[in-house]
C-alpha cells in the first residue's frame, strides 16, 4: 500500500508546491485578495502572501516526500483558510458566472481540506494513539494482575 499512500500524497502536495512557489515569486497578483485577511491581521498583505506561500511550499514538500506526513497536511490545511476565504467570496461576487467559477474553486478547496485532514490523520496501517492507550492499559492491569498472583503464591508458600 505504500506506493499507492506515495502517489496519492504526492498528488494532494502538487498543486500546493506548484502554486505556492508560483505565490513566493510572484506575490503581486494575489496583494488585492490578501489585503481584508491582512487588513484583519493588521499587517501587509505582500508579506502575508508570501508567508502563506512558503507554508504551502514548505507542508507540500513535507507531504509529497512522507516525512512528517501529519504536520505538513495541517500546515496545507490551515494555509487553505485564508487562501479560501479571501481568493474565493462567491458570495460577494454578483456576476452569476464569476460568481459559480468562485464557487466552484471554493468547493475545490474544500474538497482538498478535506483530503487534507485525511492525510494528517493516516497512520500507514500502524495503530493510533486511542488503540495504543487501551491496549498498554490492558497490558499494565495483566501484568499487575500475574505480580500480584505471584505475590500470593510466594506468600503461601513461606508460611
Amino acid at each position: 500500500m505504500r506506493p499507492v499512500r506515495t502517489v496519492a500524497r504526492s498528488a494532494l502536495a502538487a498543486i500546493f508546491v506548484i502554486q505556492g512557489w508560483d505565490a513566493l515569486v510572484n506575490p503581486q497578483r494575489l496583494v488585492k485578495p490578501a489585503q481584508k485577511v491582512a487588513d484583519r491581521l493588521q499587517t501587509d498583505p505582500k508579506t502575508l502572501v508570501r508567508v502563506n506561500a512558503a507554508a504551502q511550499v514548505a507542508g507540500g514538500v513535507l507531504l509529497a516526500t512522507g516525512r512528517a506526513t501529519t504536520p505538513g497536511a495541517l500546515l496545507l490545511a490551515g494555509s487553505l483558510v485564508p487562501t479560501t476565504y479571501a481568493g474565493h467570496p462567491f458570495w460577494a461576487v454578483e456576476d452569476p458566472a464569476q460568481r459559480s467559477a468562485q464557487r466552484i474553486n471554493f468547493l475545490k478547496n474544500l474538497g482538498l481540506f478535506g483530503g487534507l485532514l485525511f492525510a494528517a490523520l493516516d497512520k500507514e496501517g500502524r495503530p493510533g494513539l486511542g488503540w495504543r492507550a487501551r491496549h498498554a492499559a490492558h497490558d499494565a492491569r495483566r501484568t499487575a494482575r500475574v505480580a500480584m498472583m505471584a505475590t500470593r503464591a510466594r506468600h503461601k508458600v513461606g508460611r
